[in-house]
Formats: C-alpha cells, structure tokens, sequence
C-alpha cells in the first residue's frame, strides 16, 4: 500500500480550442426540423437525471410510487428508440430532452431526443468513431448542467454544447493536450461539473487531471498525481472532509484525492486497484471513501482525516468480498450492494463482511422505492428488494432485441421509467 501527501500541482491557464458557434453550427453539428422549437432544458427537476449515476453520483433515484413486483415478462415497454449508433453510454435526462452518445453518421455523435416522442432533436459530431473489438462507440455518459451538455468520447475528445439547440461552445482533446495515450478498451470517464468546473481525468504527462472553466474551456488547474498515473475506466466524485473539498479520482495506479480549489494531490491508496482496469466508481460517505476492482483484487474502506489544509489516509480493511468489475454499486443503510466477480453481492460497509450473496449475477445496479433493478451484462434484468440481509427477487425479464455485446450501460431510473440502452437501441418501461 502506497500513500502520498501535499504534493505540488502546476497551475496554468491555457486557452483551449474554442468555437464560434454560429458559424460552426452548419458543418459541426445536424438538427432535426422541429429542433428549432423544441423546448429549452429546465433546471434540474424531479424526474431529472443529469449524469452517469445520477444527480448525486450516487445511483440512488428518488423516484417512489413504483410498482413492488413485477409481472411475468416485465414491466410494460413503452418505447424503443432507435437510430443513436453503437456505443455503451448512459442515458441523461432532464426537462423534456434526453442525452446520450453513439456512433452515428461516421463520427462520434453527442444526441438529444425528445423524451416523450423519442424523435432525435438534435445530433452534433464529438470527434471520429472509437472502434474496440470489446464494441464500437464512446464509453461515458453526458453530463447536463446550466443548459449545457459535457461528453467525454472514446478518442478524448471533449465538448461542452448548447443543451437546446446542439451548438458547440468548445471542444477539445485531453489526451493531445494534456500529453495523454488512450487506454486499452477506450476513455470511459463521464466529466464531472462542479463549482463551474469541469473535471477529468487525461492521465497524461502534461497532467493526471485537470480543471477547465465549465463556460470557456480555459485551464483553471493542472494536477500531476504522483508516479503519473494514466487514466481508467472511473469517474471522478467530489467529498468533502473538514473544510477541504476533495475531488476523489480512480486512476490506472489507484485512487486518490485532489484538492478541489488548486489540485493539490492529497493522498492516495492502491490496495483496491488492479494493472488491467479499474472501472467501478468510487463510493463516498462522511469521511470515507470505498473503493473496488475485479481482475481477483478485491475492494477497500479508507478513513479520512483533515490535518491542516492537507488530508491524512489510513485503511480501515481490505476485502475480497466484493471484486466489482464495471457495473458499480449502491450504498445503503450501511451496506453496498454490487456484484463480487459474477455474484450479486452485499457487504457491512464498516467491515466489509457479506450478508448474502446470489450466484451468476454479473452486471450494473440502480436503486429506487426501496428496490434495486439490476441489469446482467448477458442475461435478464431483475428486481429485487433492497434488503440487507437476504436476496429476495421481485421480479425478472429477458431484455427483447439483444444487441450481439454484453448490456454494459448502466441502467436508469427517472420519471417513473427504467431506461435501459443496448447499443443502437433505447427501450424505455413504466415501472408504476
């Protein structure tokens, strides 16, 4: 286990490549006729779900008044959506538009639809195609803030685009210009926004992660982590300990804290984190930070402690009872619930101890109304009830059109529907 404190972080601003709008909207970006009069984005509402994981990184939905089982075949399918191109990002949703990514038309496509119709609003090119022989099409989530849309695609190529309308505003490539190579199966990161920062992680020589003004682009911070990490699969949450606000980053090497206001490296530990892929995002609650991987690694409980403007680490336990690969977890009442491996899984968060475990359940879960839905990468979606000691299913349906990939993205609960993306197709069910 390795640990590191108050390491110094460069601080540049540096002018990104930005766009005049209007005279890109022809070529850089394709809307559809009734894009002119769709409605604007409201603020973040009830029903809203604005980013990977949720308002609040969390994969915990609101949403109550949900149905506590489910009938034989599933909730009722109330729409399929196609034509959004490969990929295996999320679904983001707020006031009447919803978001994703997918290769569409030869390039990396950021794509707003009409959440009640389905109809494409609006589609504006990210960057080329990113081709994987694990799937095609861009791996992160859009994240949807102040009438901005913020995506991150497979290359690394970044834009912040008008959520309305699907102008550009800027756009750049982290990896070129931070000094970055891309990783093996793709960037994966689903941004950050926070305090009208943008937050991401390059991994390059240049920076291990970077601040950029959420309006302009431009360099608020650079911050080079310690042994110069490349990126991975997870994305960044921001925390809170003291009065020092920490942004909590899993890289290729480990996970890590960074000061929110400079960059300021802060601590970091690698017991959780394996040499292939590091993908699960990590859990924060209070002063603690829980951290996981598959590869036969396992996860840890870290406890932090303020100490002047600096922030001291110590391992609480390290377990090998949950080995989450890709499909994150929920924190509950005290407990995670995740997958360890191919087992659905929940532990003691303060001991790491299982309580049940249920055998061939490899996927992604979400939680809403006392329930979880979890999602199998190669079989059903299954509900289940959100109890700490024992597993007990609600019900379960086999996903129609299958696409020939395993169902990665993550499932989303909002508005009272499940949203479930399998590459080219969108299918959205009432869950009421």
């Amino acid at each position: 286990m390795k640990r590191f404190v108050c390491c110094t972080s460069l601080i540049l601003s540096v002018l990104l490549i930005c766009h005049d709008v209007e005279a890109q909207s022809g070529s850089r970006s394709s809307r559809s006729k009734k894009s002119a009069t769709a409605a604007k984005p409201t603020a973040l509402a009830a029903g809203d779900w604005n980013q990977f994981r949720g308002p609040q990184r969390d994969n915990l939905s609101p949403e109550s008044g949900l149905a506590d089982k489910w009938p034989e075949g599933g909730p009722e399918l109330v729409q399929t959506i196609s034509g959004i191109g490969e990929g295996y990002a999320s679904v983001s949703l707020v006031g009447e538009l919803m978001y994703t990514m997918g290769n569409v038309d030869g390039g990396e496509q950021v794509i707003a639809l009409n959440r009640k119709t389905g109809e494409i609003v609006w589609k504006t090119r990210n960057g080329d195609e990113y081709q994987e022989g694990q799937g095609n099409g861009p791996r992160g989530t859009p994240t949807v803030i102040d009438g901005m849309v913020y995506s991150l695609g497979g290359n690394g190529d970044l834009s912040c685009i008008k959520a309305d309308n699907g102008k550009i505003v800027w756009q750049v490539n982290i990896l070129k210009a931070f000094g970055g190579g891309n990783i093996t199966w793709g960037i994966s990161e689903s941004v950050l926004i926070d305090d009208g920062k943008v937050i991401c992680s390059p991994g390059g020589s240049d920076a291990t992660v970077v601040a950029l003004d959420a309006k302009s682009g431009n360099v608020i911070w650079k911050s080079k982590v310690p042994e110069q990490p490349a990126a991975s699969y997870a994305s960044p949450v921001a925390m809170t300990i003291g009065k020092i606000k920490q942004y909590v980053i899993f890289t290729s090497k480990g996970i890590c804290g960074v000061r929110a206001d400079d960059g300021e490296p802060l601590w970091g530990q690698n017991a959780s984190s394996n040499g292939t892929a590091n993908c699960a995002t990590p859990l924060v609650v209070d002063n603690y930070v829980f951290s996981s991987s598959d590869y036969g690694t396992g996860a840890e409980l870290v406890q932090l402690t303020p100490s002047g403007k600096s922030v001291q680490a110590k391992q609480v336990y390290f377990t090998k009872d949950m080995k989450n690969h890709h499909g994150g977890m929920v924190l509950l009442d005290g407990h995670i619930f995740g997958s360890n491996g191919d087992m659905l899984s929940c532990v003691e968060l303060k001991t790491g101890k299982p309580t049940w475990r249920e055998r061939s359940m490899k996927g992604s879960v979400v939680y809403a109304d006392k329930k979880i839905v979890f999602r199998n990468e190669n079989g059903p979606v299954v509900l289940l009830a959100a109890d700490t000691q024992k597993y007990t299913e609600l019900g379960r349906f086999d996903q129609p059109e299958r696409s020939n990939r395993p169902a990665w993205a993550h499932p989303v609960i909002a508005d009272g529907k499940l949203y479930l993306r399998d590459m080219d197709k969108l299918l959205v069910y009432n869950l009421k």
